[in-house]
């Protein structure tokens, strides 16, 4: 069988690229013709990754198009004759771009347009978590079901140390906050900012926040948060972002992490957890859309969000060495939910 996979960009380190090209090698081992399909890629893809205007693109007995924003992949799609399976990574909701950037806004509100567009021109509709099958389901695509993003954690658990890098992490008395991800309203990174203040203020004074990920996607709202820091009186050296980083280094950052935070308030998937979960860092987040599915009871999750009561549970999980070894432990077991038997089963029951 010819099974296919189009993703409208592929960049190396991007969640979905990085998936696609993963489940390709598992469906070649399942014995099965795969290539994957881009309209971009990185320079150091192309040859592995294949452009999307060549015609051997349109010839899959299944077609995986992996949306996530609006492109003209999406009417190409709809038109295809058969075998259309539909991957749906979330769109972030555009309400939560109004305030900073209203290009983004659009773009938002367009991908959202886009992927109704499918309703009735898809066999079958998945989401990447419970949450954006549902999300789907309300939509009206039907024969929907789950198929998770394939991570490979190997990236964090066997990357080469950066001895220089984990000195200055490691040296001092301060405790290492984490977040990854790009700097973006929904994961309302200014949350962070408030729940250090309390932390500081009930908890300990020894801490340090870490932001790893771009910056300049949304700049009107990174200058927002480092003028809530200067607002708060805060050190500024409490406060790192990093910016992107290579894998070396980012497996450097999880490795010296005391706790990973989200606070987002919209996932659709949240790969971070998972990459955290396999550096054996607890993790500390808020129950959001697709968090619990992600997390499947492990780390310690709370809603409603009271960051006072958030940063009482932070100073357990920095500092209460009993309930950070039962964590890991749960996240250990979480995380075999989502290793590649189970990528290779879920594709088993799809060229099926």
């Amino acid at each position: 069988m010819i099974v296919n996979q189009w993703v409208p960009a592929a960049h190396r380190g991007d969640a979905i690229g990085d998936s696609a090209r993963r489940v390709r090698g598992l469906l070649r081992g399942l014995g099965h013709q795969s290539e994957l399909y881009a309209m971009t890629m990185d320079d150091d893809l192309r040859g592995d990754v294949l452009p999307w205007t060549d015609s051997s693109a349109r010839r899959g007995d299944l077609t995986i198009f992996h949306f996530a924003l609006v492109s003209p992949m999406t009417a190409e799609f709809a038109r295809l004759p058969r075998g259309r399976v539909l991957q749906y990574h979330n769109v972030t909701p555009a309400h939560f771009f109004a305030p900073y950037d209203a290009g983004i806004f659009r773009l938002a509100t367009l991908s959202r347009d886009d992927l109704r567009t499918l309703v009735g021109h898809t066999d079958v509709a998945l989401g990447d978590s419970e949450y954006n099958r549902q999300e789907l389901e309300e939509l009206g695509f039907t024969n929907t079901g789950v198929f998770p993003i394939a991570i490979d954690t190997e990236r964090i658990t066997n990357a080469p140390r950066v001895p220089s890098l984990e000195f200055l992490l490691t040296d001092g008395p301060l405790l290492n906050f984490l977040f990854v991800g790009r700097i973006a309203p929904n994961k309302k990174i200014e949350d962070h900012i408030r729940l250090a203040e309390h932390y500081k203020r009930y908890v300990d004074t020894a801490y340090r926040f870490i932001f790893v990920g771009k910056t300049d996607a949304i700049p009107r709202y990174y200058n927002m948060i480092r003028k809530l820091v200067n607002e708060y009186e805060m050190l500024e050296d409490r406060f790192i972002f990093t910016g992107p980083v290579p894998d070396a280094d980012l497996a450097t950052y999880y490795r010296t992490a005391h706790v990973y935070v989200s606070l987002s308030e919209h996932e659709g998937f949240c790969v971070p957890l998972l990459e955290a979960m396999a550096a054996d860092v607890p993790v500390l987040a808020y129950s959001s859309t697709a968090v619990p599915d992600t997390l499947g009871g492990a780390g310690v999750q709370f809603a409603p969000k009271d960051l006072e009561y958030a940063a009482e549970l932070l100073g357990e999980l920095a500092y209460n060495d009993t309930l950070r070894a039962q964590v890991i432990a749960g996240q250990r077991a979480r995380l075999n939910d989502f290793g590649d038997a189970r990528i290779r089963r879920e594709l088993e029951r799809l060229t099926s």
